[in-house]
């Protein structure tokens, strides 16, 4: 179902998707101001990354769930807006489950190879490394068939027999796992780039987007990893001249640390 016909057929899903996103959006460009500390910025408290996260999550992925949520909806022939709101708790579920399992990683990384990871050791290296990753994860076979899923085309196995909350729920977890397989590495390439910057939200937000509802899926695989290379070179050869990093140890990043303290 491309985006047009979802808006024709399920206006109010839609509509709702895009307030809560809106919101979300908000929420974070309030919270986030002057955090953007680059590269490996400080991911706060377990408590409060989580919060962050979901609401991060809200902002950057429902819109994009549109073409998976109206297919489900249409495959369950229902328009309740209680089964919408239980489906989009289950993909924002599994959403959350990968924050918290990037949050451990995150944090023993830091805590084990912490001095190694430095920007002026290993860190650049490694930002560049993961960006350089998610570019080539864009034509791997799982990113194709996971697109396909985000995109609204389930399989006759993943409509629920049930139309209980349960399954509804069960729903948005699956959904929320494709998505997953499908834009993981950009979110990987976040963290790379400075997982507080609302600039980088954005671009992730819109390559996600571009992928899940626009013309092309090919097309924009090519595009989002074009985007991903370049950053990576951007970063091992100039990381100054990439316009919105803020390079660690750079004036830049002691301002936003200052206004954070």
């Amino acid at each position: 179902m491309t985006p047009v016909e979802a808006v024709r057929r399920y206006p109010e899903v839609v509509a709702g998707l895009l307030v809560i996103a809106g919101l979300a959006w908000w929420w974070t460009i309030v919270r986030m101001a002057g955090m953007d500390a680059g590269p490996g910025t400080d991911l706060g408290t377990l408590g409060w990354f989580t919060g962050s996260w979901v609401v991060m999550m809200a902002a950057m992925m429902l819109p994009s769930t549109v073409p998976t949520l109206t297919a489900y909806a249409t495959g369950i022939r229902a328009r309740a807006p209680s089964r919408s709101l239980l489906f989009v708790a289950g993909y924002l579920l599994a959403w959350t489950a990968a924050g918290l399992c990037a949050y451990v990683v995150f944090e023993l990384g830091r805590g084990l190879l912490g001095s190694e990871l430095a920007w002026h050791r290993a860190g650049r290296w490694a930002a560049g490394g993961v960006l350089a990753c998610a570019a080539a994860y864009e034509f791997l076979p799982l990113k194709r068939v996971c697109l396909e899923r985000c995109r609204g085309r389930l399989a006759a196995s993943e409509v629920p027999a049930r139309h209980d909350w349960q399954a509804a729920l069960a729903a948005g977890v699956r959904g929320g796992g494709w998505c997953l397989g499908c834009s993981w590495a950009l979110m990987a390439g976040l963290f790379a780039l400075g997982v507080m910057s609302v600039t980088w939200m954005g671009l992730m937000a819109g390559l996600v987007a571009l992928e899940k509802a626009g013309p092309s899926p090919r097309a924009a695989r090519a595009a989002t990893a074009l985007v991903l290379a370049g950053l990576a070179i951007g970063i091992l050869a100039a990381p100054h001249d990439v316009p919105g990093l803020v390079v660690p140890g750079s004036s830049g990043a002691h301002a936003m640390m200052k206004m954070m303290g």
